[in-house]
């Protein structure tokens, strides 16, 4: 493993940053208009990257919802990490972070951070040891539990671990968007904020992941817009009679809401001291009706949701700290979920544990790129779709496919910088680097006691 052990360096600033890290659900690649995007609005976040720094080679900690937020959390890759598939525990959440885990809001509070998260949080139910208030969370308001965040009309979210009814959702009906709820218990938490101490605001948003579901104000928005054939929920999740709007809608609002979020950071004086970053979770999905090929929401790369190909993990990274990161600018730097823990450490002047897998991309922020060091490689281990394996090594990216069959199987081999769509396999033409990227697989991973191919 890569040592990560952080001390006092010179990037270091004080006072130290506010952070606010917000996390789509099922966000492509294609799906801003910073990105690409066309046919969906998103001019909040678009902003942000005109403000900022836009990242165009960074990735998601895995293809599904999880192992990528436990990336993120730990700081670990997938063939170290904890958590390396979606694994429900009965009867509300997912399999739990360990009470060892010191997870990066862990870090932060020890720093002196105040901490809250509110969205989706899939790494412990209530009263388990991934608690987020377990985990180094002061406040949590959400969804602990994935398959519940499903439903945009929910009976009830959580409170820390307890449960808050939704009155307005009781028997069916639809008063209360828990998207909405969601904003605003994030926007309380930052309204409260009185500058006695930074805060680190987590806000894992659950769009656009499906449900298709939208309130009648955003789908107006939307009305007319795209040819439509009804979905009928054969790929499961709802019914929706015009599910391109639907998605595009849901997108928009969370763009919305983004800019709610920064208009209280400028209205509070705090965009000089506070470090925003937007991403998403994995690429887009390929269920519940909704049309990444009509969007193109990996932005012409291959595959989706699921897939270690650049299409299910490469995602968006927008980052804005006003008179800190140059706006307006762009980066190549290869980095990844695993590298948010050291560069909030190095950034907030905190200490983070050994054997980190991640390398600080604070250098890239502050325009400081002789500065910055690169990863020798990425690696990414999954355990769902067969098992799958990825590497990237420079601009050359491996891909092992039916890993529980075939442990030692094939190797594909793409050169990322002629060929981003993975179209064309040159393995036989480099079988020296086919060779060392056998070995890293096997190096660079640890035997999990739950997740085993």
């Amino acid at each position: 493993m890569f040592s990560a052990l952080l001390l006092a360096t010179s990037l270091i600033l004080a006072p130290p940053p506010n952070v606010v890290l917000v996390v789509a659900d099922d966000l492509g690649y294609g799906e801003l208009g910073s990105y690409g995007q066309t046919k969906i609005r998103t001019p909040r976040i678009d902003a942000l990257a005109r403000e900022g720094l836009r990242f165009t080679s960074f990735y998601a900690g895995a293809p599904v919802c999880a192992p990528s937020r436990c990336a993120l959390m730990t700081g670990l890759h997938t063939g170290h990490a904890w958590i390396r598939a979606n694994r429900e525990v009965q009867p509300e959440g997912q399999e739990p972070l360990p009470a060892g885990a010191v997870t990066v809001a862990s870090m932060l509070r020890a720093a002196g951070y105040g901490t809250g998260a509110f969205g989706k949080w899939g790494l412990g139910g209530p009263g388990s040891s991934g608690s987020p208030v377990r985990q180094g969370f002061d406040v949590f308001f959400g969804y602990l539990c994935q398959r519940h965040a499903h439903r945009y009309y929910p009976d009830y979210l959580r409170r820390n671990d307890e449960r808050v009814e939704i009155a307005a959702n009781r028997g069916g009906k639809r008063g209360a968007y828990a998207h909405d709820l969601v904003t605003e218990e994030a926007l309380a938490f930052l309204r409260a904020q009185d500058g006695n101490r930074p805060f680190f605001l987590y806000i894992p948003y659950t769009i656009p992941h499906v449900d298709l579901d939208v309130p009648d104000d955003s789908l107006a928005e939307y009305a007319g817009a795209f040819p439509e054939t009804p979905y009928d929920g054969s790929k499961g999740y709802r019914t929706h009679s015009t599910p391109r709007a639907a998605y595009a809608a849901m997108v928009t609002r969370m763009d919305r809401d983004v800019g709610r979020i920064v208009k209280v950071l400028d209205e509070k004086k705090l965009a000089e001291s506070t470090l925003v970053l937007f991403t998403s979770d994995n690429g887009p999905t390929y269920a519940g009706g909704a049309d990444s090929e009509f969007f193109e929401s990996t932005g012409g790369l291959r595959g989706l949701k699921g897939s270690v190909y650049e299409g299910g993990i490469r995602v968006p990274l927008v980052a804005r700290w006003k008179g800190k990161i140059e706006p307006g600018t762009t980066t190549s730097h290869v980095a990844a979920f695993w590298d948010v823990y050291p560069t909030l450490a190095e950034v907030a002047g905190a200490k983070a544990p050994e054997g980190l897998d991640g390398i600080s991309f604070a250098p890239t922020l502050l325009g400081r790129a002789k500065e910055q060091r690169a990863h020798e490689h990425l690696l990414w281990e999954f355990h769902e779709g067969g098992g799958q394996q990825a590497v990237r090594l420079g601009d050359l990216k491996g891909v092992r496919q039916q890993v529980s069959k075939r442990p030692d199987g094939p190797i594909e081999l793409y050169d990322l910088a002629a060929d981003p769509a993975e179209s064309r396999d040159v393995a036989l033409e480099h079988p020296e680097v086919v060779a060392r990227m056998a070995e890293i697989l096997k190096r660079d991973r640890s035997e999990s006691p739950i997740f085993r191919f």
